[in-house]
C-alpha cells in the first residue's frame, strides 16, 4: 500500500513538472508580446527535453493522453532549435559552399570575459588562427593591455569601453579600414563599427555585446541600438555575445533594425564558468550570434577550444561577392581609429 502510495505520488509530481515546464515552454514562443516571455525562449532546448523526460513515464499511467500531448510538443519545440545543434547534426548543410573563384576571409568572435586568468591563450589562439578582423567582448581594461601586445599584427582597431571598464568591445583588423572612413563607438560602447576594406571591397563589420534579458535591460539596450544598427552599409558583417539564442524575439528584433540575417549557430557557447567545458558544448547555450547582409556569404562557422572565458570562441569563414568590387582607383588604405565611448554604465 506504501509503495502504491509512493508511486502515485511520484507520477504527480512528474506531472506537475511537466506541466510547469509546458508552460514556460509556450511562454517562450510569445517573447515578441513581452520581453519577459522571451526570457523563457532561451531555455526551450532545455524545458523541451525536460519536458519529454517527465512525459515518458506517464505513457503508462492515467496521465497518458496529456503526457503523449506534451511529448509531441515537446519534440515540435526542440525541432524549432535543430540548427543551432553541433556536429554531428547535419546542420553544415545551411551554409554556401566555398567558391575557389573568391577569397575566403575568417572572423574570430570572442567574449574574453573581463577577468580572464590566462589572457595568454586567447592571444596565442589569434595566432594560431590568424582571423581577419576579430570582434571581442568584455573588454576591460586588463584586456586593453592585453590587446597591446599584438598591435603590429592588428594595426587596424577600435576600442569601445564601458565607463566600469569591463563591458567593452572592439574591433581588431589585419586589414586597413577603408579610406575616407571612420571606426565609431556606440555612444554607451555596446557596438563598435568600421569599414574593412577587403582586398577593394568596402565591408562594415561591427562587435556588438547585449546585456541580459528581461528583467535585466537588454530589451530597452537593443532599442538604444536602433540608430547604430540602421546605420550600417549595404554589405555589413556583425558578431557578439547577444546573451540570447538565435531563435529568440531579442535576435530576431537586432537582425531586423539592421536589414541583416542571423547566421545558423555554430552551436553552444556560454555555460557557467564552473561547469566543464564537455558540458558547455552539449548543454550550453548559444548566445554568440553571427549577422550579416548584401555582399556577404557565410561558408561555416566552427567553435573553438577553451581559452579561460565563460565563452567559446566562434571562428567564422565568409567570402564577398565580386559586385561589391570598388574602382580600381580607391584602394587606398587608412589608418586605425581609437574612439573612447561615452554613455551610462550597464544596469
Amino acid at each position: 500500500m506504501e509503495r502504491a502510495s509512493f508511486g502515485t505520488l511520484l507520477m504527480s509530481v512528474a506531472f506537475l513538472a511537466m506541466l510547469v515546464c509546458s508552460v514556460a515552454l509556450v511562454a517562450g514562443f510569445f517573447g515578441t508580446l513581452h520581453p519577459a516571455f522571451d526570457s523563457f525562449s532561451h531555455f526551450r532546448v532545455h524545458l523541451a527535453v525536460l519536458m519529454a523526460l517527465c512525459a515518458l513515464p506517464l505513457l503508462a499511467t492515467t496521465f497518458r493522453l496529456q503526457a503523449a500531448v506534451a511529448l509531441l510538443f515537446a519534440v515540435a519545440a526542440f525541432a524549432t532549435t535543430l540548427n543551432t545543434l553541433p556536429s554531428p547534426w547535419p546542420v553544415q548543410a545551411a551554409y554556401e559552399a566555398k567558391n575557389e573563384n573568391r577569397a575566403t576571409y575568417k572572423l574570430l568572435q570572442m567574449n574574453l570575459r573581463y577577468d580572464n586568468p590566462t589572457p595568454k591563450k586567447v592571444l596565442s589562439l589569434i595566432g594560431r588562427t590568424n582571423p581577419d578582423v576579430i570582434t571581442l567582448d568584455e573588454v576591460s581594461a586588463m584586456w586593453a593591455t592585453e590587446l597591446g601586445y599584438i598591435s603590429s599584427a592588428y594595426p587596424y582597431r577600435i576600442l569601445c569601453p564601458y565607463p566600469n571598464g569591463i563591458f567593452g568591445v572592439a574591433l581588431l583588423s589585419r586589414r586597413p579600414f577603408a579610406a575616407g572612413t571612420e571606426a565609431r563607438c556606440e555612444r554607451r560602447g555596446a557596438m563598435a563599427t568600421a569599414t574593412v576594406d577587403f582586398g577593394g571591397i568596402d565591408v562594415d563589420v561591427a562587435a556588438i555585446h547585449l546585456s541580459w534579458p528581461w528583467p535585466r535591460e537588454q530589451y530597452w539596450q537593443i532599442g538604444e541600438l536602433t540608430e547604430s544598427l540602421s546605420a550600417l552599409g549595404e554589405t555589413a558583417i556583425m558578431a557578439g555575445d547577444c546573451n540570447a539564442v538565435p531563435w529568440s524575439a531579442a535576435v530576431r528584433r537586432v537582425a531586423s533594425l539592421g536589414g541583416l540575417t542571423v547566421m545558423p549557430s555554430a552551436g553552444p557557447t556560454w555555460i557557467h564558468i564552473k561547469l566543464p567545458d564537455f558540458l558547455r558544448r552539449f548543454a550550453g547555450l548559444p548566445i554568440d550570434q553571427v549577422f550579416s547582409k548584401g555582399g556577404v556569404t557565410i561558408h561555416s562557422a566552427t567553435r573553438l577550444e577553451d581559452t579561460g572565458s565563460d565563452h567559446l570562441p566562434v571562428m567564422v569563414e565568409f567570402s564577398l561577392r565580386l559586385n561589391q568590387q570598388k574602382p580600381a582607383d580607391d584602394h587606398e588604405t587608412a589608418t586605425a581609429s581609437l574612439i573612447p565611448a561615452a554613455g551610462k554604465t550597464p544596469g
